[in-house]
């Protein structure tokens, strides 16, 4: 279409071959002064190019240069080799497309073009008409330009991160893992929590990111088959200075919870950095995994209130956490608390049935239960909590009759 436009302007008004070697000739002369013109006007106008290092200012420079340089050849003979914003661009090094923004770069066409105009004002009225049309021409090929690259990074950026995903899963860390993170733009400091739930039919990552950056957090998301894994990092620490804590992490799984397909949607533990990560999904992965058993279990679940469950399903870490966070501490306690719950367990929740086997008062019984809940934040009192404690007393239990049979 641009040569089309191009053939039917210079059928309109045909211009003159020795006027426009003349003219040629001209341009050739003087694209060393329009390339340091310009600069300057760059210096002069846009605050973000004033401000870059010497080597990306230098590149833009090439860029503007180039620009010019084509504009000549293209004037020339507008059909004969097309030209592509990519030869423009391409003199400049690859970082420079992250460091300058496609508003920048549109910012940069406008002041050459200014330049070029103020230049060749009173020449031939062709000449104008032709700097219009390569102008848009060019800014149209950049923003294809960018568009590609951001294509490329968004691909590139989403194998990378599913990469990370995975070796946080794994637990498979290398010395390139920082640096995978870092690449990713990740502005997590300090705790880190798993997310995993069933993915969505449509996965729509962008909402996740947005709904996260207005929790002052920072997700990283995978896909493992039919399960979404999102590892959410606190973009601010633990503590801001001023004393207030963030929000907790169930907080911010709550709000995350409708980026999430139907299902079960279950909470890793926080751990206090990435890379360790992956205690924190180990839990959340088990968890999901059981999470079903729990009739009544809230969306999303507590890695950590499914204990009884995934130890039962033979999770070794949920067997560890039952017996380090219940049992022993009830063992290393007074002796009654243990056989005072003990017996509340078996006897049904009954306090009158428990303070007959044990010959006690009935607010004996309920005094020492007051106890376990201070000392180890189970109320025994409750369904779901008694069923906790159950299980940590019978895998308490079972590790201890182990213990003594190895040491026989």
């Amino acid at each position: 279409m641009a040569k089309a436009e191009t053939s039917a302007m210079h059928q309109a008004e045909p211009i003159d071959p020795k006027a426009k070697a003349q003219t040629l000739v001209w341009l050739k002369k003087i694209s060393g002064e329009l390339a340091t013109a310009t600069l300057k006007r760059l210096e002069d106008t846009l605050p973000w190019y004033r401000e870059m290092p010497p080597g990306r200012r230098s590149a833009v420079g090439m860029v503007a240069q180039a620009g010019i340089s084509s504009f000549i050849q293209w004037y020339d003979d507008p059909s004969s080799t097309s030209w592509i914003a990519a030869d423009v661009f391409g003199v400049a090094p690859r970082e420079l497309l992250r460091s300058v923004s496609l508003s920048q770069t549109l910012q940069l066409i406008k002041v050459t073009v200014e330049v070029v105009e103020d230049r060749v004002k009173g020449r031939d009225e062709s000449l104008r008409e032709a700097i219009l049309h390569y102008s848009r021409e060019i800014a149209f090929g950049a923003a294809d330009v960018y568009a590609r690259a951001a294509e490329a990074r968004g691909l590139w950026d989403a194998r990378l991160e599913a990469l990370v995903v995975d070796s946080i899963l794994s637990g498979e860390y290398d010395d390139e893992l920082p640096s995978r993170i870092a690449a990713l733009g990740w502005h997590g400091h300090g705790e880190v929590a798993v997310l995993v739930g069933t993915a969505p039919r449509q996965l729509d990552v962008d909402t996740i990111r947005r709904t996260a950056r207005h929790l002052e957090a920072d997700v990283l998301i995978g896909v493992q088959g039919n399960r979404l894994v999102v590892v959410i990092g606190r973009a601010l620490p633990a503590e801001t200075a001023d004393g207030a804590s963030n929000r907790p992490f169930i907080e911010i799984a709550t709000a995350l919870e409708p980026g999430f397909g139907d299902g079960y949607l279950v909470l890793g533990h926080e751990v206090p950095t990435l890379v360790e990560a992956n205690r924190s999904a180990k839990a959340a992965l088990a968890g999901f995994a059981v999470a079903r058993s729990w009739r009544n279990a809230p969306r999303p679940t507590m890695a950590d209130d499914l204990l009884p469950e995934r130890a039962l399903a033979g999770d070794p870490l949920a067997r560890a956490a039952l017996i380090s966070r219940i049992y022993r501490p009830l063992q290393a306690h007074a002796g009654e608390l243990l056989s005072t719950l003990w017996a509340y367990l078996d006897n049904g929740h009954s306090l009158e049935a428990t303070a007959r086997e044990l010959f006690v008062h009935p607010n004996t019984v309920r005094y020492r239960l007051k106890r376990v809940s201070d000392l180890i934040g189970y109320d025994a009192t409750g369904p779901r909590e008694a069923f906790v404690l159950q299980a940590a007393l019978i895998v308490g239990s079972i590790a201890e009759s182990e213990f003594n049979f190895r040491r026989r």
